[in-house]
């Protein structure tokens, strides 16, 4: 009974050590395979060299090239409103008006001894005609005639300060008083403002004044309208602010939509003429750090079997000014060298990379996404 024991005990272990010894050989030849990374798919371009005009940007302000807040020269009593808030004008079109009351009164009164007065000059005429009567009498009929037409032209004058009128063509604003409402001599009653063109106000140092002239383009963003106005300078100052050391612009821009008002916040770049050539990347090709920026040149290398494969170096570099989606290098990249687009934050220094640029990230001056 105990060497059958023995027997099946030692049967066993011999089947143990044969799978041990079957499993310990598959370990080694799986372990003595050779492992290499997958190359890792990116999208790569090639630095351009690249003329771009030079930009001076600034904040700036819009402005109406006409625009008032409509006032009284005299004091008196809303009565009519003819132009309520947003409507369209033109020039000339009756706005308001104030009582006039005691003025239309005093009118037909002045009108009746002007009557008086011509009715007088003319029996006076026959009268001097026929020699029965004085030169002089003349004279003063003549005088009475011209002071009472100048008092009716008075009282007329003082109604029309009471008929407020559109200066000039335009878009009534928000008005800020009602029918009723007193209102004294040089008070506000209505914003009215000319929209078809715009001035954008802005400032620029004064080391760029010799680059400035009359008629050089612009560009204005508004955060409301992100398609851009493009208009031309139309003064720059005659003098420099003594506080800041820039130069006061003023530049039209074309407003057909009548999408710009008064008073918007707006980024402006002024194309300066100068413009030197410089090495252009996608933007997408950088990888930013706080110790310094960085990109990742694509050039063929050698493992340490000697096999050629297409890696990565990873290259410092200084950025410059950005336009779009691309973004200017203006040290440590050379023209015509490959660089990763996408994909940096997955590579490392030495690297093998697989290029495929089925799927390329925008790379435009002036993109224009879809807002969908």
């Amino acid at each position: 009974m105990i060497k059958k024991y023995l027997l099946a005990l030692a049967s066993f272990i011999v089947v143990v050590a044969v799978l041990g010894a079957v499993k310990a050989a598959q370990i080694n030849e799986v372990s003595s395979v050779v492992r290499t990374v997958p190359p890792i798919a990116v999208t790569s371009a090639v630095a351009q060299s690249v003329v771009w005009k030079p930009l001076q940007k600034s904040i700036g302000t819009l402005a109406p090239i006409e625009g008032v807040t409509i006032a009284p020269d005299a004091d008196g009593t809303v009565t009519k409103i003819y132009a309520e808030s947003g409507a369209a004008v033109k020039e000339g079109d009756l706005l308001l008006e104030l009582d006039a009351t005691v003025e239309l009164a005093q009118l037909v009164a002045a009108q009746a001894q002007e009557k008086l007065a011509e009715l007088d000059f003319k029996r006076t005429t026959d009268l001097v005609a026929k020699s029965s009567a004085p030169r002089n009498q003349l004279d003063l009929a003549e005088a009475q005639l011209a002071q009472a037409s100048a008092t009716v032209n008075q009282i007329k004058a003082q109604i029309d300060k009471k008929r407020l009128r559109a200066p000039f063509s335009g878009r009534v604003g928000i008005r800020l008083v009602n029918v009723g409402q007193y209102v004294a001599r040089g008070r506000g009653l209505l914003p009215l403002q000319k929209l078809e063109m715009m001035y954008v106000n802005f400032s620029v140092p004064q080391r760029q004044l010799p680059s400035l002239m009359v008629g050089q383009p612009v560009a204005v963003q508004v955060d409301a309208f992100p398609a851009g106005f493009s208009g031309k300078i139309s003064a720059i100052n005659s003098e420099v602010d003594a506080v800041t050391r820039n130069i006061s612009v003023q530049a039209i821009v074309a407003n057909p939509q009548l999408q710009l008002r008064a008073g918007m916040f707006a980024q402006v770049e002024v194309e300066l003429p100068a413009g030197r050539p410089q090495i252009v990347l996608p933007s997408t090709a950088i990888s930013y750090a706080s110790y310094g920026n960085s990109v990742f040149v694509i050039s063929k290398m050698k493992n340490a079997a000697g096999k050629e494969f297409l890696g990565v170096r990873q290259q410092s570099v200084k950025l410059g000014d950005n336009r779009g989606d691309l973004i200017a290098i203006e040290d440590g990249v050379k023209a015509g060298e490959e660089v990763v687009t996408s994909g940096v934050f997955k590579l490392r220094n030495g690297a093998e990379v697989q290029i495929n640029n089925t799927a390329m990230p925008s790379a435009q001056v002036a993109p224009k996404p879809d807002n969908t």
